[in-house]
């Protein structure tokens, strides 16, 4: 008969075992927030070439790596879920331990964080940004 000790161990075996398959995977693709898809988020003139801006209500941040060429992320950083702030220089920084990430890609570039930005599809029509 198993004693209390050995099932309370096999479970946290268990349990690592299957985060540890979760977090070897590869990103699936990123899931828009809901209520989001197919409304404007941001006109195309607020977003800086280079920079970019948080949309706080969707929890987006829309960035303009080249002028015409608009990208959409997560604005939760992947360490532990701070808002990202500044946006300057080519660079998303979040403000809780410093790391920061490509405004064209989402790349981590500098930890704590070792993941990328989740990105989300978007479209531009005429003066405003749209996710799809």
């Amino acid at each position: 008969m198993p004693t209390r000790r050995h099932v309370i161990g096999a479970a946290v075996v268990a349990c690592g075992a299957a985060l540890t398959g979760c977090a070897a995977g590869e990103p699936g693709p990123a899931v828009v927030p809901p209520g989001v898809k197919g409304q404007v988020i941001a006109q195309a003139a607020d977003i800086p070439v280079g920079g970019g801006k948080v949309i706080a209500k969707w929890k987006i941040v829309i960035t303009q790596p080249a002028a015409g060429v608009f990208k959409a992320f997560s604005a939760s950083c992947p360490h532990r879920g701070c808002a990202v702030g500044r946006i300057s220089d080519g660079v998303i920084r979040c403000p809780c331990h410093g790391s920061e990430f490509a405004v064209d890609s989402g790349k981590c570039l500098k930890g704590p964080a070792e993941a990328p930005l989740a990105e989300y599809a978007l479209r531009v029509e005429g003066d405003g940004i749209v996710m799809i």
